[in-house]
């Protein structure tokens, strides 16, 4: 038997009578319509809502330190480009944010993005173009030092041409790596989003001679469609 998202087995019979279909409505474009039917379908999308997470994104910062083990009691974390929060929700309870573990050195979360997100209890939140003048002293000044985690599940604006997503993202992914140049304590740990399609080549020298070890990971909430991947690279050399 195949185990969902949520630890239940499933077997054969049933699964197909539970796919949801959708019929394309009077104005509705049929990639509309085809992206709502794959959300309903969706068990991570599923698994969110009862989680409490705001998207089904958080399970893969989930996924990708339940294997790296970077978000760690006592941790300070800097989330770019941060909403709609699911990464901060899953990094408060994991570095103690809160302080609900008892004997557990206390992390922050700090989050940072353009727009304004909801408040996250134990986290925060604040209004910034961290690409601006003056960014990483900022966020430095919020954190009160240096950073253990630099994220980032950043994507630019679809343009609907593959390459230029593409390399859209991948200048994304590289500024979130200046920034975590400045503020990364050594020993430190840089996350991002990234995509398949050549140009990450560059990015990969760079973080490779930053960090003594970068290893490129499509977590399973990842959809198997999607040309996404996640570069982690960890021990800083400062």
């Amino acid at each position: 038997m195949a185990k969902t998202p949520t630890g239940k087995s499933t077997s054969g019979r049933g699964t197909r009578d539970l796919t949801v279909k959708v019929k394309t409505a009077k104005g509705r474009k049929l990639s509309s319509t085809l992206w709502l039917e794959r959300q309903l379908n969706d068990p991570y999308v599923r698994r969110a809502k009862a989680d409490g997470y705001r998207g089904r994104a958080a399970y893969k910062i989930l996924e990708l330190d339940d294997k790296f083990r970077f978000l760690v009691p006592g941790a300070r974390v800097v989330d770019l480009g941060s909403a709609p929060g699911g990464w901060c929700q899953v990094a408060v309870p994991r570095v103690n944010a809160l302080g609900e573990k008892s004997g557990k050195a206390v992390g922050r979360v700090l989050g940072v993005d353009l727009q304004e997100v909801e408040p996250i209890p134990g986290a925060e939140i604040h209004q910034l173009d961290f690409m601006a003048d003056g960014a990483d002293e900022q966020v430095k000044a919020w954190l009160g030092g240096l950073a253990d985690v630099v994220m980032s599940d950043m994507a630019a604006s679809a343009s609907g041409h593959k390459q230029t997503d593409h390399n859209r993202i991948i200048a994304l992914c590289e500024a979130a790596a200046y920034l975590a140049f400045d503020v990364l304590t050594p020993g430190g740990t840089f996350v991002a989003k990234v995509l398949a399609g050549g140009a990450e080549g560059d990015l990969q020298k760079i973080l490779k001679q930053k960090f003594s070890k970068v290893e490129n990971v499509k977590p399973p909430a990842s959809r198997s469609d999607s040309s996404e991947k996640f570069v982690v690279a960890t021990g800083f050399r400062g």
